[in-house]
């Protein structure tokens, strides 16, 4: 019972990210990792949503993190995926790859997951530590944005790990859409 509760949270949040972006004239894209397209499932649930979100990458394996979204080789040969700078370059490059047309332009959010949803570790990374990435806008006349990662330490399943990552990642961006200043240029 307590899933359809945050079931239930999450899908209002999400339905509430997506209505003021759209009334904001902002997009949303994601890259996805250990999530697997469940964060681009919380947005598309919501009727009306393609008026909002474009489109969501599963860049699961390292390579397609580099090859698909631009991140940085020699930071995933170093690091590896589970680390807050691959989850901001994620982020980044997301809303710079779904920037495909003009009025798209200083307007995409980018969203990114990237972790260890278990059930064991993945090297010296431990089950449950996941890296989220916002890149939101700030400024869509001089294109400016806002670029973080956040780290989370989650207990539960694998399943639980990715759900809950998801519903992290909505809370995450609907808090700093409150901070969203577009000026006249918004809807």
């Amino acid at each position: 019972m307590a899933d359809r509760g945050n079931e239930a949270s999450r899908d209002y949040h999400a339905a509430r990210v997506l209505s003021l972006c759209e009334r904001r004239g902002l997009f949303i894209a994601c890259a996805e990792s250990l999530t697997g397209g469940l964060l681009a499932d919380a947005f598309v649930r919501v009727p009306g949503a393609s008026r909002v979100f474009l489109g969501s990458a599963v860049t699961y394996d390292i390579h397609a993190k580099a090859g698909v979204l631009g991140v940085d080789e020699r930071l995933l040969d170093a690091e590896g995926a589970v680390h807050p700078e691959v989850a901001r370059q994620m982020a980044r490059d997301t809303a710079r790859l779904y920037c495909t047309r003009p009025e798209y332009r200083g307007r995409v959010i980018g969203l990114s997951t990237t972790g260890v949803a278990g059930p064991g570790p993945d090297g010296d990374k431990p089950a449950g530590l996941v890296y989220i990435g916002l890149c939101v806008p700030t400024d869509v006349e001089h294109r400016g944005y806002m670029l973080e990662s956040r780290e989370l330490r989650l207990q539960g399943s694998r399943e639980d790990v990715r759900r809950a990552t998801v519903g992290r990642v909505v809370a995450a961006l609907l808090e700093r859409l409150d901070g969203v200043d577009c000026g006249d240029t918004c809807v």
